[in-house]
């Protein structure tokens, strides 16, 4: 796969004409590109810009290519930021940007996503005081912010605005004029960075563009390089886009991650973590606030230093991603109720701390979407559920891929399957540690059958039928329902062919008509299956189910539906083990992002 191509702008300042202007120019000589990105004030400096701003939020005008901004302040901002922050599709713990119009997506106080392949972070705005409302980032935004420099993996792009760290010009006999002053900066910019340590910083410099010499980071093989950007429509002419085409660092070797360009400087961050940018820095003590928020963020070595209480405590890696690296070695809760809580909608700060700060100026629920009484009892059945930490599909496990999951609603989620037979080969898995879909209660069930519809009028939109197929493994395994598309026109092929399997093997399917409605064949299926026993079942597009119970001593394929039948029916025997089928991360996210864009209109849980 080619790198992604990437366009970087700064300060905008409501010149949305201008700007996207010449990002059409530039996309149709040099392109095309795949994202803009833009770490400057991006609302106008003056109300007179302010109707040619609102005639793209309001969709008179059109945006050319997805374009993400931080700096999010400036005239029309409280307004049109607020009214993003109320629509009910950016509720939740969102960090791959809220929705402002088609094409246009606010990066909101700091953040951690993968675009395109690449692992991008942010910190947008100016440091929070007591008379900003808009336009800041809080404490909370930048003890995110650290906790996630601890995550394995490098980090591709960080975009910090409107403070950059002075100290990126320290070391160099060029800088431009009148940006190596510290005037106006920001020494919490300069810790991150250090911390962070990304392949690319970007941010806005004093109304210039500049690309810093590339420099070494202290404890990191790879070096980074510094690119400051001008205004849009800038007097002096000074460069306001740029385009980089980075590979992301998951997909480079190791040698082409550590080789560094002959100009490579030490880094200018070197004391940074070692010295106190200000006097009231050096007088704070060490439990400062700074450190005791760390237990919100699972920082382990600010962890060691509380130790009483921690194990009640909600780990916020696995709150807000889904995951946490530490796994077993993690001395918080990876609580996936209070997880579902926080998809819904309601405040993280609410969930882990039990109260909000913020107040009134929350857009989040300061409640829990379902009765306190039942959160807890879920809370405690899960906590006792032995269910096993190297599960490829517990969400609180480890080993989970997370960047596979496509939905997740309140008892089921969604994620794209390891290795597909086809592109939108997806899954059905239960939340909880459950061995089969077929013993859940009444409201899973319920659930259960809002995704299978779902799924079927997506496929039926593009001019397919689905199958669903499950093997279940009576020593308990995670369950998953496999839903895979297949052509319409092979649709009256499938059972014959399931038939056909049966017959080579030895055995013949038990079937049970339903008249084309899948929910009641599989009520009369769960009245006559026998959980001590394995089984193998098929939901057929006609509503038919086909169901086989497996002997202990029966040589039964475990992956019967995909290898024998439906790489057959699709003609597709080469992909008929999911091993051979592997795709790289950058490949699946690619997948994942676009079944959730054509998916959504469907989504029950939206």
């Amino acid at each position: 796969m080619a790198p992604p191509r990437i366009l970087l702008c700064g300060d905008v300042l409501g010149r949305l004409n201008q700007l996207f202007k010449r990002v059409s120019t530039v996309n149709k000589s040099t392109g095309p590109f795949d994202v803009l990105l833009c770490v400057g004030q991006f609302f106008p400096d003056s109300p007179d810009r302010l109707e040619e701003f609102l005639d793209y939020v309001e969709g008179r005008s059109e945006i050319p290519i997805p374009t993400y901004f931080i700096g999010d302040y400036g005239i029309g901002a409280p307004k049109v930021l607020s009214i993003a922050s109320n629509d009910s599709a950016n509720r939740g713990f969102k960090m791959d940007g809220l929705r402002l119009c088609d094409n246009l997506y606010w990066l909101k106080g700091s953040g951690k996503f993968t675009l395109h392949g690449l692992s991008l972070v942010y910190l947008s705005g100016r440091h929070l005081s007591d008379n900003q409302q808009i336009g800041v980032y809080s404490q909370d935004d930048v003890d995110a912010l650290r906790a996630w420099a601890e995550d394995p993996g490098i980090v591709d792009l960080f975009l910090t605005y409107p403070c950059f760290s002075y100290e990126v010009f320290s070391d160099i006999s060029e800088a431009p004029p009148g940006v190596s002053d510290s005037s106006g900066t920001d020494p919490v910019i300069s810790k991150l960075v250090a911390e962070i340590k990304p392949r690319y910083h970007i941010a806005g410099t004093k109304g210039v563009f500049y690309s810093r010499e590339p420099y070494s980071n202290d404890e990191a093989v790879h070096a980074t390089r510094f690119l400051g950007l001008a205004p849009v429509g800038n007097k002096d002419k000074q460069k306001f886009i740029h385009a980089i085409s980075p590979t992301p660092a998951s997909t480079m070797s190791a040698a082409e991650i550590s080789s560094r360009p002959p100009d490579t400087t030490l880094s200018p961050y070197t004391i940074v973590l070692k010295t106190p940018h200000t006097k009231e820095a050096a007088k704070r003590p060490s439990s400062s606030v700074d450190e005791e928020q760390y237990w919100r963020y699972d920082v382990s070595q600010k962890r060691q230093r509380k130790g009483v209480g921690d194990g009640e405590k909600l780990c916020f890696k696995f709150i807000s991603s889904g995951s946490c690296p530490r796994g077993e070695k993690c001395n918080f809760q990876h609580d996936m109720d209070m997880r579902e809580q926080c998809m819904k909608g309601v405040c993280i700060d609410f969930l882990i701390k039990g109260k909000c700060e913020r107040g009134p100026d929350c857009r989040f629920k300061h409640s829990l979407a379902d009765k306190d009484d039942k959160i807890l009892q879920r809370s405690q059945r899960s906590e006792n559920n032995s269910r096993s930490r190297e599960c490829w599909f517990c969400l609180s496990s480890p080993s989970i891929e997370s960047h596979l999951v496509l939905s997740i609603g309140e008892n089921y989620y969604f994620a794209l399957a390891k290795g597909p037979l086809v592109e939108d080969h997806v899954l059905i898995i239960p939340i909880e540690h459950s061995p089969n879909t077929l013993s859940d209660d009444p409201k899973s069930e319920i659930e259960l059958e809002r995704f299978q519809n779902a799924l079927k009028m997506y496929f039926k939109n593009q001019g397919k039928e689905v199958v669903f197929f499950e093997w279940i493994f009576k020593h308990g395994t995670h369950a998953n329902l496999q839903a895979i598309p297949i052509p319409l026109s092979k649709a009256s092929l499938v059972q014959r062919l399931f038939n056909l399997a049966a017959e080579k093997l030895g055995f013949k399917f038990v079937a049970i008509k339903s008249d084309n409605k899948s929910s009641e064949g599989r009520k009369l299926f769960k009245t006559q299956f026998d959980r001590k026993s394995s089984c193998f079942y098929v939901e057929l597009p006609d509503g038919t189910i086909l169901s086989h119970s497996v002997e202990d001593n029966e040589k039964f394929p475990a992956q019967f539906g995909r290898e024998v039948v439906l790489a057959g029916l699709l003609n597709m025997a080469d992909r008929a083990d999911w091993r051979t089928c592997k795709l790289s991360k950058e490949d699946e996210t690619k997948m994942v992002e676009v079944f959730k864009k054509h998916f959504e209109e469907f989504d029950p849980t939206l």
